[in-house]
């Protein structure tokens, strides 16, 4: 059979394929690292790009590749191309979705407001958190959900105290946040998931008026009061940052820690390992990035031009998706790559991205997985999966890779 016929249904946004999509990368980059997918991103046609170097290449490569579809479609594409409701406009002008000099002149801005200072001032908050958390866990009797119990409320609630969300908004906070990352999956709950997205808006978007008549010390206030020169962020500019502090650092960081316990737990050597010497701790989490990949693919990147990748034309237009989950563990980069090493050294690992959207948010969530996984093994030796491992259900995305819950008994 050949290559193109073996992969012909592969729909890498299945639940199935979540559960193990590892060796099916294994063989692309085996036999065929750049691969077209029939059922892509909103109806496009997409191309997934598998080796370590090559998606190392697409990531850091601007001048062949856009975020902005307009900057790389020719006009027929572009007017056949999805489009975000007019609502939503705010959102596509982030971080994510334009390339320079509007990228340039934002992530500057974005640099002088998200800094080491405010990522450190959360440490003590983090393990207060994680150990309140823990404490609520233990006393529980019987099968907890571990995501909702621990994995959710650590990103989520640092990001709304990061943001400047008052304590007493807290749960409404939780529930929109869990609307706008849900907003995608479709299904039945989609509507739901529309209307909080929408409050979700209109609540910021009376936050950020609020900070430009008062401004406190939280990262909307910084982004209010940043400036380079004579320039200074737009009210739809600081709401879709906002809207990227929200998405990015609370579902990737959300499987980071669910993900990185299931492989903790199925490999309970390496639980040990960072039980027994917490100077691995920033190994082991680089190490966890790497092996269970919370963003599977890359955001979204369009070919300017024809363009050859690994032998294999992409036209101009098309939409390119680096697997960063396959690229983790090309044998090509890593030695024993499907192997989980905590004290891995030589761990060059593409979770964050590359180039100039390398993402701001990497320091905080290697801080809440660094305190949220030693914290846990130190507390809770005796965690057990409640369910068997194949029972486990994924969530469908094309992005990401994360789990829909993980039951488990302390």
């Amino acid at each position: 059979m050949s290559t193109a016929a073996a992969f012909d249904t592969l729909d890498i946004k299945s639940p199935s394929f979540k559960a193990n999509p590892y060796p099916v990368y294994a063989r692309l980059r085996a036999e065929q690292p750049v691969f077209p997918l029939r059922s892509g991103m909103r109806g496009q046609k997409t191309w997934l790009v598998t080796r370590y170097d090559d998606v190392n290449n697409l990531l850091r490569d601007d001048e062949h590749f856009a975020k902005d579809p307009k900057n790389a479609m020719t006009p027929e594409q572009y007017a056949k191309a999805p489009k975000l409701p007019g609502l939503f406009k705010a959102l596509s002008r982030g971080l994510l979705q334009i390339d320079p000099p509007d990228h340039t002149r934002l992530r500057a801005l974005v640099h002088k407001s998200f800094t080491p200072r405010l990522v450190e001032k959360m440490r003590a908050e983090t393990e207060t958190l994680t150990n309140e958390l823990l404490d609520r866990a233990l006393a529980e009797k019987g099968t907890v959900d571990f995501i909702e119990a621990y994995a959710l409320p650590i990103p989520v609630t640092i990001i709304g105290r990061i943001l400047g969300v008052p304590a007493k908004d807290n749960p409404k906070f939780h529930r929109w946040t869990q609307a706008f990352v849900s907003v995608g999956s479709g299904g039945p709950g989609a509507v739901f998931a529309m209307s909080g997205l929408l409050q979700l808006m209109n609540y910021l978007k009376k936050v950020i008026q609020e900070r430009m008549r008062e401004p406190q010390d939280d990262l909307i206030s910084a982004l209010v009061q940043a400036r380079e020169a004579d320039d200074q962020l737009t009210e739809d500019e600081i709401l879709s940052l906002a809207f990227i502090v929200i998405s990015a650092g609370h579902e990737t960081t959300v499987n980071l820690i669910a993900s990185g316990t299931l492989a903790l737990l199925q490999h309970r050597d390496q639980w040990d390992r960072l039980a027994s010497d917490p100077t691995i701790s920033r190994t082991g989490v680089e190490e966890l990035l790497r092996f269970v990949t919370p963003a599977e693919t890359a955001t979204e990147r369009y070919a300017r031009q024809d363009i050859d990748i690994a032998g294999t034309t992409v036209p101009r237009g098309e939409l390119v998706l680096g697997v960063i989950a396959s690229a983790n563990r090309d044998e090509r980069r890593f030695d024993n790559g499907e192997a989980l090493d905590l004290g891995r050294s030589d761990n060059k690992h593409l979770s964050f991205g590359q180039g100039i959207h390398y993402c701001v948010g990497a320091p905080l969530s290697r801080l809440e997985g660094q305190i949220a996984f030693q914290t846990l093994v130190t507390r809770a030796p005796n965690l057990r999966l409640a369910v068997p491992a194949d029972q486990l259900q994924w969530r469908s995305s094309l992005v990401l890779r994360g789990l829909k819950a993980l039951p488990v008994r302390f």
